[in-house]
């Protein structure tokens, strides 16, 4: 049981920054119809932005994080204005291409920062851990726990923080005036067009969100007491399932189909190598998509993704 506590707390804090992602790939898509391949090239970037801020100029986590949010977004807005928005009015799948040649460009110019070496962002968490009903122990600087409950603080930070700041972001579309304009625009650009709300600038402000989301993730992800890499950008891919799970258009969708495939990974990487080890090393990584196929044979928009009704 203690076991079971223990992956469902790191399943949780994981699926949180899974749900991060997901939300930032809804976020764009929703307001452009672009479906941004390139989001785990930025989420690296963001990373290595993190690391310059955090470790070389020693500015610390806590100014660091917001600051390569504010460096991606800016980044991810120029991207948009030069290289997507020329391609409006063209099929979405155009656009698509596009953003899968910039994630190649852009994973390029990140091997090239990161240059082989192995980077932190220097998070106030490390591997410490709280212990729930048990004796805690220490070993080489590493926290553990007898008997009990073992939960890491990343996790926990990682939750919080995610869950956060998608809160707030949920808060800002629904009640600010920016935030009303983005979503008429999501559900209907020429009448958001004829009503005076500029679709230009709500393509722009939703690529800077989606940005930064990604910016934010990447530095939760290497807020774990370890390195990071550029090859870490692949982590990103794993909210794909998550999206096509929730749901496409759906911000709770991929909030739940995060969560979802954060539980499902935690939960096999514990159990799996017990019970059926046959199935090989890092099966967990298999196993949202398999997720992914299981929903979308029995929902095909996903939990929450509008359902399409064509009339002829």
């Amino acid at each position: 049981m203690n076991l079971l506590l223990s992956s469902l707390a790191a399943g949780v804090g994981q699926g949180a920054v899974y749900a991060l992602i997901a939300v930032s790939f809804v976020i764009i898509y929703r307001a452009t119809g672009v479906l941004n391949f390139a989001q785990p090239a930025l989420l690296i970037l963001g990373t290595f932005a993190a690391s310059v801020f955090a470790t070389q100029l020693g500015w610390g986590f806590w100014l660091a994080a917001p600051l390569a949010m504010l460096v991606i977004a800016l980044l991810s807005v120029g991207i948009e204005r030069v290289a997507i928005r020329p391609l409006v009015g063209r099929p979405q799948f155009s656009a698509a291409i596009v953003t899968v040649g910039l994630f190649i460009a852009l994973l390029v110019v990140a091997f090239r920062l990161f240059d082989s070496q192995p980077r932190t962002v220097d998070d106030p968490w490390q591997l410490r851990s709280v212990c729930l009903g048990g004796t805690a122990t220490e070993s080489f600087g590493v926290t553990g726990c007898d008997g009990g409950v073992q939960i890491y603080e990343n996790a926990i930070a990682r939750f919080v923080i995610a869950l956060a700041v998608i809160g707030l972001l949920g808060w800002w579309l629904t009640r600010s005036r920016l935030g009303l304009a983005m979503r008429a625009t999501s559900l209907d650009q020429e009448t958001a067009l004829a009503q005076g709300i500029s679709v230009g600038r709500m393509f722009s402000i939703s690529w800077a969100i989606g940005g930064a989301l990604a910016a934010l993730a990447g530095v939760l992800l290497a807020a774990n007491g370890s390195v990071v890499q550029a090859t870490d950008a692949l982590f990103a891919l794993v909210a794909l399932p998550a999206i096509i799970i929730g749901g496409l258009d759906s911000l709770k969708g991929a909030v739940l189909g995060g969560l979802i495939v954060g539980l499902a990974m935690a939960l096999t990487k514990t159990y799996q190598t017990v019970y059926a080890p046959w199935l090989g090393t890092n099966f967990e990584n298999v196993v949202p998509y398999l997720l992914m196929i299981l929903v979308l044979l029995v929902r095909p928009y996903g939990i929450f993704g509008t359902r399409e009704v064509q009339r002829v």
